[in-house]
């Protein structure tokens, strides 16, 4: 047998799909499991939809997630004389025939088929139509004669066995009257073109693949083996679209999911083995095989991507994870300047605390990344006359403190805590927020010691808190 080779086909019209991220992953994965290569080939025929952004987009998502696709990406458009050729080949052997219904005649029919409640299949009423009789004023379509009698059986790989007699596959249209290919033909064509062994994708396709089935075997070409993967529905059980929030991988990537554990979900995302649970890349590969994909379809579960994500946070490296914080703000939110990586980087440890995504570190870290403090409406009223004295007292005590650590400052904070008779509360509210803005986020100790001895007397001494 041939050398596996799998490949993702997307076509450029909007951003990468999640739904399409997974079946690139599973073919990524199975390619690479059994020492094959995988291919990316772009399918950007729809000339009015498809977009180079998007193109770049694909092509950067997938890189993001850690899936490299072997050699150039293989752009569909540029074949289309090949398809052309191919359709032209099946006319000549009498394998497709020129169909020239109307749009109106069309119609008609499947408002035929729409009364009787019956599913729409072409009448083939121009199958057998000699040349000498066809209507010289109308350009034709060019349709595949699918086989009429008998059955046909797909061997899934993830399916089993499925069957379907063969009349209920219409003669479809190969070749627009335009001289354009259609899906069919172009994806059957390529698909050999590239020396695909494995078509691995969504289950919505197994209706298109007992159609480019009949091409390979008119073509006598070797049949490809075939693995449809059940469909991601919503937690509420429908199918995912394009409409859904958090359907593509920007919906992820921008509230600070990380790629490992994005990754990570997806794999597990009706693929199994035994009972484990996290993968590494290298866990990934060794263990991917089509035999774990389930049958049914499987929902998206936001709390379990995040819960994945927390996972990945509490136990990567710190300076892993820091690199990981430098892109996504610079991506998303503000930048981190190179002098603020002495403070944050030590600091990780618990900025990272309870965060379940980036966005939740660069919430807590945003004290050391701003210069200017945003102070939340709300909680400046918190600032009274008794806080400014606090404040204040706080700050001419840390004065006088040489080594700056927790054992020096604790008894700073409880001496005030016995003085103005209140507790812990009382105290640490009013600094924290003199020194973040808001009086949530890290402990004060921490917040104190991350942003050191001179930032803390800067903050201090604002003329909004004093």
């Amino acid at each position: 047998m041939s050398k596996v080779a799998t490949r993702f086909a997307p076509s450029p019209t909007g951003p990468l799909h999640i739904g399409g991220v997974r079946t690139a992953l599973f073919n990524w994965l199975y390619s690479k499991n059994q020492n094959g290569t995988f291919h990316l080939r772009i399918e950007d025929t729809d000339k009015e939809r498809s977009k180079d952004e998007f193109k770049e987009q694909i092509i950067s998502s997938l890189k993001w997630l850690g899936i490299n696709y072997d050699g150039e990406e293989y752009i569909q458009s540029k074949q289309l004389d090949k398809h052309v050729e191919i359709a032209n080949t099946l006319l000549k052997n009498e394998q497709a025939y020129k169909c020239y219904c109307s749009l109106d005649e069309i119609e008609k029919e499947k408002e035929r088929a729409r009364q009787k409640k019956l599913p729409y299949i072409y009448s083939r009423k121009c199958r057998e139509v000699p040349e000498s009789k066809a209507p010289k004023d109308i350009k034709p379509v060019i349709r595949f004669k699918s086989k009429i009698e008998g059955s046909i059986i797909l061997k899934d790989l993830v399916q089993g066995d499925v069957q379907i007699d063969n009349n209920t596959i219409e003669d479809f249209i190969i070749l627009r009257n335009d001289g354009t290919p259609t899906y069919n033909l172009s994806a059957t064509v390529d698909d050999h073109q590239m020396k695909m062994t494995h078509i691995i994708r969504g289950d919505d396709h197994k209706i298109n693949t007992f159609k480019q089935i009949q091409i390979y075997l008119a073509m006598k070409w070797e049949l490809p083996q075939f693995a449809h993967i059940p469909l991601i529905h919503t937690i509420e059980g429908k199918k995912l679209s394009k409409r859904d929030n958090a359907s593509t991988l920007d919906d992820y990537s921008k509230i600070g999911i990380m790629p490992d554990a994005l990754r990570n979900y997806l794999l597990r995302l009706g693929w199994s083995y035994e009972d484990k649970e996290i993968f590494t890349l290298d866990e990934s590969i060794k263990h991917f095989n089509l035999e774990g994909i389930g049958k049914s379809p499987s929902k998206l579960d936001m709390s379990r991507i995040l819960s994945i994500n927390e996972h990945y946070i509490k136990n990567i490296d710190e300076n892993e994870l820091f690199k990981h914080l430098v892109d996504y703000c610079g991506n998303y939110k503000e930048k981190i300047k190179p002098e603020k990586e002495t403070k944050i980087k030590p600091s990780l440890s618990f900025l990272k605390n309870k965060a379940k995504t980036l966005e939740d570190i660069f919430n807590n870290a945003k004290y050391i990344i701003s210069d200017d403090i945003k102070y939340n409406d709300q909680d400046i009223k918190l600032i009274d006359d008794k806080a400014r004295k606090i404040i204040a007292e706080f700050k001419n005590r840390l004065s006088s403190v040489s080594d700056f650590n927790k054992e020096k400052i604790e008894p700073i904070v409880n001496d005030l805590i016995k003085k103005y008779e209140t507790n812990f509360k009382g105290i640490g509210q009013p600094i924290r927020v003199a020194l973040t803005g808001s009086k949530f986020g890290p402990g004060l100790y921490d917040i104190v010691l991350s942003l050191g001895k001179e930032e803390v007397e800067k903050r201090l001494g604002n003329k909004i808190v004093v």
